[in-house]
This record gives structure tokens, C-alpha cells and sequence, in this order.
């Protein structure tokens, strides 16, 4: 069984000096990837394949034609050659797939350098930590705001810079489990629009938290100055645009911490009093095509579907992923089917056969149950076409 690793990520504090050093940094690796992208596009051309390896062995040779590229870690440069082998092989592998154009990741383009967020990854062999600093090679010394220690021996470091000018320091290190005591219970969660949770607990249902529609008036203001103040073409920002555009930013980076926030006090609440949790596995990406998307946006499924397994998953909770196929059609008590199409509008779940009347979403919830095989004495009566559920990848 591979070893599972989480991320711990901290805020950096910066002295003028890191951050030049660091901006240094990022300005010779963002050189070697737009070196990277070159060399690709060249071999493309010519019906060759260039790999990471070969690019090491190019890298070597810039190294030591470019005197001021040695002044940087060759720990960090090459790291951006494995992010670009990765980024293109994503690539290729959708390419291969066939898959939909609006789906596939995009060759790897070329970094700006007022457009592209300074990101440096450093392994084992790059960084160590002494009294709190984190020493990064190249002589650069930063410090981040310890707001919990660090559950073990990190493996890698990835310093990065957000759209709001913070630095954060993000750690890979080993998962720790932190079981915690038996309940003897049992839960099924249902996702959706107009309650972002709906589950077999009336006490954990998660209610849309709307954070996104809060902000919307404060974010479209923002949005407003700065289409008021767009610099033209060819022309550099002005400081009211740059500062409207970072109000922007902060209401953005606000909501999402809202949502995350959210999500994750509710996973932590459902985790604490159940041992068996079986969530649907549903993947709203077709809502954007609907009416509902904007509401759907707002309501984060995937940010709190994901949150419910990681921590499931760290204390030691039996977590699996249902198939949502036929769940709002499916009778939780007896497995009938029914023979026509539920629209939105009805909101009571009635089957024909067992004459079984509850709440749509909680008839869903009950079904994950069932499918998840957390129900014994329903799980025999179960469609034999019907996928079941399995643990959480």
C-alpha cells in the first residue's frame, strides 16, 4: 500500500530581501520553462519527442553558457522541468483520450512575468528547516507563521506568491491517522442546489450557505471600477486599476476561504458522529450548462464532496463514494424503479410499489445507504444492474 501525504500550507513573512531573492529565483525558472515550451514546439514541428530527460541534459548546457542562470538552485529549475513534463503529458493523454476541447488541460504555454504567479518547488535535497526558518537553496531564508506544527518530516516545499501578493509556504508531508472513537452510526449524503447536504441525519443536513450572493453587490462594484478604468491597450495600469482589480481579488479569496471554511466545520461535525459514510458521488460540472449554474458555483459541491473524504479519510472513517446514477429514481425501502421522470418541481418521493412517501433529497440519501452496503437488511434488495458503492479512492 503507497504511503498517503497531505499538504500543510503557511503564510510567509518576508524580509525585502527573500523576496527579491525569491522574485530572482522565479525569474530564471520562469526563464527555463519558456526554454521548456521553445524546445517542444521545435520538436513537435520536426516530428520529434522531447522528454524531462533530455531537457535536463539541455538544462546542464544552459547552466553553463549563462552564468547569471547558475546564480539560481538548480534544485528549483529542475523541478520546473518536471512541472512542464507533467503539464505536457496531461496534455497529450487528453489529446489521446479524445476528450472535448473545453476539457483538456492545453499544451503548456509560455510564462509573462506580469502575468504569471511566481511558484518555486524545492525537494528534500533543496530546503531544511532549523529553528523555525526555512533555509531554500540559493542562501534564501524565509519564515513562516507557524499556526500549527507540522505532524512530521516534510518531503518537499512549494513557495508560492497568490493573486494578492501573499507568500505561502506549502509542505508534503506524511498522513498522519487520527482515529477517533466508535458511534455504531451510520450516514448518507445526498448533494444539492437548494440544500447544498442532504443526508439521512435531519441534525447534519448543510444548508446553501450563499456566501457568493452576499458578495456579489460589494464584488460587481469592484468589477465596475475596473472596467472604468481599464488601461488601454499597450498602455501600463494605473493604481486606481490596480487597486480595484485587487479589491476584487480579496472578495474572491474571501469567499473561498468562506466555503472552505463552511464545508469543512460540517465534514469535521458529520466524521465526529459516524463511522460509515456514504457520499454521493457527483460531479456538477453538467449544472453549468443549466439555469442553476450560478447557484450551483456559489454552493461549492466538489470544495465540500472533497472535504468530507479527506477528513473521513484521516480519521480513520469508512468513506465510499456512491454512483449518483438512478438515485433520485430509486426507492431507498424497496429497490423499486419508478417508470417515469421526476421533474425538479416535485419534491416528495412517492413509489408505486411499496407506497413508501418521503422528501425527495432524504429518499436519495437513504439510497446511498443501500448502495454503499451500510444497510444489511436492504441489501439484497438492490437492482443487479445497479453499480454499488466502494471505498474512496
Amino acid at each position: 500500500m503507497d504511503r498517503e501525504f497531505v499538504r500543510y500550507t503557511y503564510r510567509l513573512r518576508l524580509s525585502k530581501r527573500a523576496r527579491r531573492a525569491l522574485l530572482a529565483e522565479w525569474d530564471r525558472c520562469r526563464w527555463v520553462w519558456n526554454r521548456c515550451v521553445q524546445e517542444s514546439k521545435t520538436a513537435w514541428r520536426a516530428g520529434e519527442k522531447i522528454g524531462p530527460a533530455a531537457l535536463d541534459r539541455m538544462l546542464t548546457g544552459w547552466r553553463a553558457e549563462r552564468s547569471w542562470l547558475r546564480a539560481g538552485a538548480s534544485v528549483a529549475q529542475q523541478q520546473i522541468i518536471r512541472d512542464f513534463g507533467r503539464s505536457r503529458a496531461k496534455a497529450l493523454k487528453d489529446i489521446k483520450d479524445r476528450l472535448p476541447v473545453r476539457q483538456r488541460a492545453g499544451m503548456p504555454r509560455f510564462k509573462k512575468k506580469a502575468l504569471a504567479a511566481p511558484s518555486l518547488n524545492y525537494t528534500v535535497r533543496g530546503f531544511r528547516l532549523k529553528d523555525g526558518v526555512v533555509h531554500l537553496a540559493g542562501g534564501i531564508r524565509v519564515r513562516p507563521v507557524w499556526s500549527r506544527s507540522l505532524p512530521g518530516v516534510p518531503s518537499s516545499v512549494r513557495i508560492y506568491r497568490d493573486s494578492l501578493g501573499c507568500w505561502y509556504a506549502s509542505f508534503v508531508v506524511p498522513a498522519r491517522p487520527e482515529p477517533l472513537p466508535a458511534t455504531g452510526r451510520v450516514i448518507g449524503v445526498d448533494w444539492g442546489v437548494k440544500e447544498l447536504a442532504t443526508t439521512t441525519s435531519d441534525q447534519h443536513d448543510l444548508p446553501h450557505p450563499q456566501f457568493g450572493t452576499r458578495a456579489a453587490a460589494r464584488l460587481a462594484a469592484a468589477q465596475r471600477a475596473m472596467a472604468r478604468r481599464k488601461p488601454a491597450r499597450g498602455k501600463p495600469a494605473t493604481a486606481g486599476y490596480r487597486q480595484a482589480r485587487r479589491q476584487a481579488a480579496k472578495l474572491h479569496a474571501k469567499v473561498a476561504r468562506q466555503r472552505t471554511d463552511h464545508a469543512r466545520k460540517w465534514a469535521k461535525a458529520v466524521t465526529a458522529d459516524h463511522d460509515q459514510i456514504a457520499v454521493e458521488d457527483f460531479r456538477p460540472r453538467f449544472l453549468a450548462k443549466t439555469t442553476m449554474a450560478r447557484k450551483a458555483a456559489d454552493a461549492a459541491i466538489s470544495a465540500a464532496k472533497r472535504e468530507l473524504v479527506a477528513i473521513g479519510r484521516k480519521h480513520g472513517r469508512d468513506v465510499r463514494l456512491v454512483d449518483p446514477k438512478h438515485t433520485t429514481t430509486d426507492c431507498a425501502t424497496c429497490g423499486a424503479r419508478t417508470k417515469h421522470r421526476l421533474p425538479l418541481s416535485e419534491r416528495t418521493y412517492t413509489c408505486t410499489t411499496c407506497r413508501t412517501s418521503r422528501p425527495r433529497d432524504k429518499n436519495s440519501a437513504h439510497v446511498m445507504l443501500v448502495r454503499a452496503g451500510f444497510v444489511p437488511a436492504a441489501v439484497d434488495r438492490t437492482r443487479p444492474d445497479r453499480p454499488q458503492g466502494g471505498p474512496a479512492a
